[in-house]
């Protein structure tokens, strides 16, 4: 059985899909069709059902439940991992009201994030991840909202962090920063939902039982070629939570849910979240 299969070209997903696309782990009968894109690429491609299974911003999935349900594997979640907003450096105080800011997306987690500590922040730019450091720097916008692989970079690239939006999560409710998940059509077989799912944690533990066997794959595809980001990027983003949400992950997300209807910005949930 054939599945489309989609996930970002960052190291963390490299470094999770790695054994199950290039088959170093038996995957029971199950082939996938693999597209790569970035995190508001693959939001729009499960807004439009283009893809059995898929990497998704948390604050997309309030849209999507319906149509998709979230894997306990697979999972970016976890403490001190959140978006960064930043300016450059020669600029003292920001109107955030007034400033422009760029996001990786509107369905993005850390746009969600920023919608909570800064509700007044009304105009904001949508554009490629990748290109937000590039943005702030030339003085196109304002401020700009990175994530992944750039929070390991905007400092020497002059830039100054105005708010870490991660650091603001944990300390408003005390629990785990849900990023993005990994959904799966909730039309699938619900044997092939679970065989996907268990297939998906041996490929976690298989990429940290083997930590060198997913850096070719990582490195073709990684913004930044240099191994110890890429591992950093790694460890910031690959963990535990991963393999398995557990009590602890379900219950931040949960809530990050609870707060997204009570603020109107998802709608209202008919559907579980998980699997079961």
């Amino acid at each position: 059985m054939k599945l489309t299969l989609g996930f970002s070209p960052c190291p963390n997903d490299t470094f999770i899909f790695d054994a199950l696309v290039h088959h170093k782990i038996d995957t029971e009968g199950l082939d996938f069709e693999v597209y790569l894109g970035d995190v508001e690429d693959l939001n729009n491609k499960a807004f439009n059902s283009e893809l059995d299974i898929t990497k998704i911003s948390y604050h997309a999935y309030g849209y999507l439940t319906n149509n998709y349900v979230l894997l306990d594997s697979g999972s970016a979640l976890g403490k001190g991992c959140g978006p960064i907003l930043v300016k450059r450096s020669n600029v003292e105080t920001l109107n955030i009201k007034n400033a422009t800011i760029a996001i990786p997306g509107k369905y993005t987690t850390a746009n969600f994030l920023l919608s909570i500590a800064h509700p007044e922040a009304n105009n904001k730019k949508e554009m490629l991840f990748s290109d937000i450091e590039s943005a702030v720097i030339n003085n196109d916008v304002d401020a700009g909202l990175i994530i992944h692989e750039n929070r390991f970079t905007y400092k020497e690239k002059g830039l100054k962090k105005i708010i870490d939006l991660g650091e603001y999560w944990e300390n408003t409710t005390g629990v785990l920063i849900p990023l993005g998940g990994i959904i799966i059509k909730r039309d699938i077989p619900k044997e092939i939902i679970l065989k996907f799912n268990r297939l998906l944690k041996k490929s976690i533990e298989y990429a940290f039982d083997n930590p060198d066997s997913p850096l070719a794959y990582m490195k073709k595809h990684s913004q930044e070629m240099d191994k110890n980001v890429m591992m950093q990027h790694v460890e910031l983003y690959v963990n535990k939570y991963s393999i398995d949400l557990g009590v602890d992950g379900k219950s931040a997300i949960s809530q990050m849910f609870n707060l997204a209807q009570e603020k109107n910005i998802i709608p209202q949930l008919t559907n579980e979240l998980f699997i079961s």
